[in-house]
């Protein structure tokens, strides 16, 4: 029997169906376990609303990762440290249904869109092993030079300075080879807190993809990929349990409005937009972790001083 789009599709279907059940046991679990321990968020109705608005231009293409970072921080609602961990356990729901939506609907090779999802869940896998460990200055010097990079990509977008792309739904040959790299790359950045949307559809373009075959390959890579990454996020402790109910349920309705009602919106004031608040909150990043590494001199510095007599 050969294997049609259509049974790639199905199967994906049901290996998706598995992990977003596991994702739900796992996640619910810690959330119970580790609720009291949480920080005091003063501000559920403000995680609901980030998260509504964020998925629902999400599904539309502009992310939610920089967008919802800069809102966590701007309300002050999560840790740095524990921004990546929540983006990544916190949107899996919204994003394993966009995956649902638009796996059906786009039309793309299933041995490309297999391989890609594929090459993304092991950057992912390892990445966030690593970023889970991380301290408070690692991330924000991780996130802040990630978004920077975020923003670049955006500008030259906005620009028309990237590819726009070809007709082809499929890769082969040595362009399959650079799209698995890439998405390797873009699965393990991802895990840092930085969405692979827009990275995404830039690669793809410039691979000679039709663009609208990055939907399903950014989707379905993020849907697999973020119960994965969550499991190792979990295990270190390194999210925001109290933030997780209403980012993950809030967000459904926002997938569905626009993929369903809206389905598309001029988009471009919009994402100058995000280029100049995720620009900022860069920068802020940055800003936080040159303090703390001043104070950690000075601390280590007074230390080192000869007692008085």
């Amino acid at each position: 029997m050969s294997l049609t789009p259509a049974i790639v599709r199905d199967a994906l279907f049901v290996a998706l169906g598995i992990f977003t059940l596991g994702y739900l046991i796992v996640v619910l679990s810690a959330v119970r376990r580790r609720g009291a321990a949480g920080e005091n968020v003063k501000t559920p109705f403000n995680i609901s609303l980030t998260s509504f608005v964020a998925n629902f231009f999400d599904t539309l293409g502009v992310g939610s990762f920089a967008t919802t970072t800069s809102a966590f921080r701007y309300w002050r609602m999560v840790p740095d440290e524990r921004i990546p961990g929540t983006l990544n356990i916190g949107y899996a729901l919204p994003t394993i249904a966009e995956a649902f939506i638009y796996t059906g609907i786009v039309p793309v090779d299933p041995k490309t869109l297999v391989l890609m999802i594929g090459a993304a869940i092991l950057g992912a896998w390892l990445g966030a092993g690593v970023v889970s460990g991380w301290s408070r200055r690692k991330v924000q010097i991780g996130m802040g030079v990630t978004l920077l990079g975020f923003a670049v990509l955006l500008i030259a977008s906005q620009l028309k300075v990237t590819p726009v792309g070809g007709t082809a739904l499929k890769l082969t040959g040595t362009m399959l080879y650079v799209g698995l790299i890439g998405n390797f790359a873009l699965g393990a950045i991802m895990t840092i807190g930085i969405g692979l949307y827009a990275p995404c559809l830039i690669l793809v373009s410039m691979l000679g993809m039709n663009p609208t075959a990055a939907f399903p390959i950014m989707m379905g890579s993020c849907a697999f990929l973020m119960p994965l990454a969550s499991v190792r996020f979990i295990r270190s402790g390194s999210f925001e349990p109290k933030a997780l109910v209403g980012m993950m349920f809030a967000g459904i309705p926002g997938v569905l409005i626009a993929a369903f009602i809206v389905k598309k919106l001029p988009l471009t004031a919009l994402q100058w937009l995000v280029v100049a608040v995720v620009t900022y909150t860069a920068i802020n990043l940055l800003r936080a972790a040159r303090r703390s590494q001043q104070i950690a001199a000075a601390a280590t510095s007074a230390e080192t001083q000869p007692a008085a007599p």
